[in-house]
């Protein structure tokens, strides 16, 4: 959180990017009403962010799941980027990885009960989902921040704290998918990966936000759970005794889970792909390479839960290696006495929004 001031060089970055200029006018054209947002009577909460990539949209989908999921109906719906498929697709226990994308994948994997969909128009996605599924409480919108056409009643917008939006650029010359200004948008702010945010910066932090707009602002961290076997081959717990351990990811972000491990005192050896990677027939003999050249017997293959739907999908990996391949699971946790309060907001605010959620409304 150093440097916490924003440049005037990036502040003219801005001023010059084509990017932005396209995102403002659109952004503009919404507010204006001279294109649609539809608003639906059924609870729906957007979970999103301004930057591109890697501020754990996921995790904190699946946290607002844990809130809801025993006390209102509730259903997923992604884009499901990086998918083979096109148009609606509401997924079952049968659907492949690459019809609906890793990250609903892992969602639909981890709660079955769950109803997921994924739909590049949201509009339409919410239309069917709400048709097909009775009595639905709430839809939770992955990765639809800047997806205008959907009017959600309840905008959650992630910010990593490692990389803070304000000291950033808009695209090109940054990560920025449109100008701070969104952040107008927003309902709640979460900063994200707090490990080691000092009070002092939380309060920076909050009145940095409070310019723009007054609303709630919280701090969560991802805490690393006990590692799984992917496949039943492996043995349950040989990655605690592992000493090396070959890291595996396609995700943007995989610094943190690397010190997590070396956290745990195990020797790391990196593999990264590009997020969303999926694997070739090349990559996992390359894997496996890399594998058979770390000595001794003390090893295992980690990954993340994510690339972990999409290595789950190969049925050409070598049996060694299905049997060294482990999974480290995340979740999200709301920082001080505060995840009452979030908790306490998300449920009011589906409880007095839910309802018959069939016809659509401007």
């Amino acid at each position: 959180m150093k440097n916490k001031e924003r440049s005037i060089f990036k502040q003219m970055l801005d001023a010059v990017s084509p990017y932005n200029w396209i995102t403002w006018t659109r952004n503009r054209m919404f507010d204006y009403g001279m294109l649609e947002s539809r608003k639906f009577p059924v609870a729906t909460i957007c979970i999103g962010n301004i930057s591109v990539g890697g501020t754990g949209k996921t995790p904190h989908t699946e946290y607002l799941i844990e809130i809801l999921r025993d006390s209102h109906k509730i259903a997923v719906l992604s884009r499901g980027y990086g998918r083979k498929s096109k148009g609606y697709i509401r997924a079952d226990e049968a659907t492949p990885m690459p019809q609906i994308g890793d990250e609903p994948f892992q969602i639909k994997n981890k709660y079955p009960d769950i109803d997921v969909a994924v739909c590049e128009k949201r509009v339409t996605g919410i239309e069917k989902l709400t048709s097909e599924v009775p009595g639905l409480d709430a839809i939770l919108l992955d990765d639809a921040y800047q997806h205008r056409y959907v009017k959600a009643g309840l905008y959650i917008l992630l910010i990593d704290s490692n990389r803070p939006i304000w000291q950033d650029c808009v695209l090109p010359f940054g990560r920025l998918r449109e100008s701070l200004a969104g952040i107008r948008r927003a309902d709640i702010v979460i900063m994200t990966k707090c490990d080691n945010i000092t009070p002092e910066e939380q309060e920076w932090c909050r009145n940095y936000i409070k310019g723009w707009k007054d609303i709630p602002v919280f701090f969560s961290r991802m805490r690393y759970g006990n590692c799984y076997p992917l496949f039943k081959d492996a043995a349950p717990h040989k990655a605690d005794d592992a000493l090396n351990m070959l890291l595996v990811t396609g995700i943007a972000k995989p610094e943190p889970l690397r010190a997590e491990i070396e956290r745990r005192g195990k020797k790391v050896t990196m593999m990264q792909f590009g997020d969303h990677h999926n694997f070739t027939t090349a990559d996992l003999e390359d894997i496996a390479a890399r594998f058979d050249a770390i000595e001794g017997n003390s090893k295992v293959i980690m990954t993340t839960e994510k690339d972990a739907t999409r290595l789950q999908q190969r049925d050409d990996l070598a049996q060694n290696i299905r049997e060294s391949i482990y999974v480290m699971p995340i979740k999200v946790e709301i920082l001080g006495d505060e995840e009452k309060m979030f908790n306490k907001i998300i449920e009011e605010y589906v409880t007095e929004n839910s309802g018959d959620s069939r016809v659509s409304q401007k």
